[in-house]
């Protein structure tokens, strides 16, 4: 006989189905940059898709723990390079960049910690 899932899983381990193909984009605190929440908790973890218009800029910030980003349309640049659709880049706690969408994209991004940006902008999981 088989178990279903709510007989092996008691309610804080079943799994969260997130609709993100009928939520709305949420406008960011930077110009050109919109976002679906996909996950957050008090930790500081996040997971989010962002939308960026051609030429949007997430300016100079730091990521305080390991970024995870995949692109799904257009590239997102910066001076190390470009991560076009279909690649994902990774960078440690500590890194320091500018990020820039020459062109648009829509990228999911996996942080650790929220990051810190150097012109005081709240990062969208901080309180």
């Amino acid at each position: 006989m088989t178990m279903s899932t709510k007989e092996m899983n008691p309610p804080e381990l079943v799994s969260h189905i997130v609709q993100a193909s009928v939520m709305d984009w949420q406008p960011t605190s930077f110009d050109g940059i919109e976002m679906k929440l996909l996950y957050s908790d008090d930790r500081g973890r996040s997971t989010i898709l962002f939308k960026l218009a051609p030429g949007a800029v997430v300016p100079l910030h730091e990521h305080t723990a390991l970024e995870q980003t995949y692109v799904l349309e257009g590239s997102l640049e910066d001076e190390d390079g470009a991560c076009t659709a279909g690649n994902y880049v990774w960078r440690p706690g500590g890194n320091r960049h500018i990020a820039h969408a020459p062109n648009g994209a829509v990228i999911l991004s996996i942080f650790l910690k929220p990051n810190k940006f150097d012109a005081g902008n709240r990062f969208f999981t901080e309180e």
